[in-house]
């Protein structure tokens, strides 16, 4: 009997060690979230910010690493290769769609090699004009474009860019030729839409309302559904009949691929918590950022739509390619 027992004893232990042991409740530990973008600009502040109330919910550390470099490509790369346990997230923008088809060579496939959890937040653009032009809608700007073929101009924040990107698709659905010219940033677009330097362009949410409600630039629409509560006289483009600038851009949080369903689920349900508190809300709304904290499915099917309108876009306007 003795002997029996001790064999039973010993078959159990090692039947015990053959099974893995039982997962550990999920978040355990800290929680790293890479922004592919330096420290102090709006990606970061958004993490910051989405972050500490994340931290607050899953009662773990969030802590926000900033890996900037390669148009974003550097910090997504770290993520693409890491442990697929939920403590290694990336908080990229919808630069992250066009950079599939605007690098010629990535480390990584932005499709294969992420796991969309949520979007955090989505943006729209004004589409500015210039106090100088003569068009003060849509239809007017589309009017003198096709009448004088090269002779608008339109500015961007640099090549590649959202901005140059869906003044691109702009064109496109347009049927117009205009002539693209990169700034180093949104104040420089201004300052030239101001001076007549350019006939218009697409700017951030943010500092397209500051400059529409300042009276520097006239609002020639806006992108998205439906109207900005902040600029109820701008139309959107839908309303002046040009279809396909619905989305703006966005900002979305990314797990590396296989990482477990029921890890993505509980992401993105605090995800949908944090965006929707009162005090983020608010600051939210009130910096131009329409908060979302959508579902896994719904943000996937978002992404992959967008890349594949970014690379019609990108070889239809002959957008220079990078390494």
């Amino acid at each position: 009997m003795r002997r029996l027992c001790l064999t039973l004893g010993l078959l159990t232990a090692a039947m015990a060690a053959a099974v893995p042991a039982r997962a550990e409740t999920y978040p355990s530990r800290t929680v790293r979230i890479v922004v592919p973008y330096a420290p102090g600009g709006g990606v970061s502040i958004l993490a910051q910010n989405v972050g500490a109330k994340m931290q607050e919910l899953m009662k773990e550390p969030v802590v926000i690493d900033n890996r900037p470099g390669a148009g974003g490509n550097l910090g997504a790369d770290q993520v693409a290769k890491a442990t697929p346990d939920g403590y290694t997230l990336l908080m990229h923008t919808s630069a992250m769609a066009s950079n599939a088809t605007l690098y010629t060579k990535l480390p990584f496939d932005p499709l294969k090699d992420f796991t969309p959890v949520s979007m955090v937040i989505s943006t729209q653009f004004v589409i500015g004009g210039s106090p100088k032009s003569l068009p003060k809608t849509l239809k007017e700007l589309i009017a003198l474009a096709k009448e004088k073929p090269g002779a608008i101009n339109f500015g961007s924040s640099g090549p590649g860019s959202s901005l140059h990107l869906f003044a691109e698709m702009f064109n496109s659905i347009a049927g117009t030729k205009t002539v693209h010219i990169p700034y180093r940033g949104d104040a420089g677009m201004v300052t030239a839409l101001i001076s007549g330097d350019i006939q218009f362009a697409f700017l951030p949410q943010a500092n397209g309302i500051a400059a529409v409600q300042g009276k520097l630039i006239p609002g020639l629409g806006v992108t998205g559904t439906q109207r900005m509560t902040a600029l109820p006289d701008v139309p959107t483009a839908k309303e002046q009949g040009i279809d396909g600038l619905e989305i703006g851009s966005w900002v979305g949080l990314f797990a590396p691929p296989g990482t477990p369903a029921d890890i993505v689920q509980s992401l993105q349900k605090t995800v949908a918590q944090a965006v929707v508190d009162p005090k983020v809300n608010e600051w939210l709304v009130s910096t131009g950022q329409n908060p979302v904290g959508n579902s896994p499915e719904e943000f996937a099917a978002q992404f992959k739509a967008d890349i594949a309108r970014f690379a019609k876009v990108i070889d239809e306007a002959h957008i220079k390619k990078l390494d």
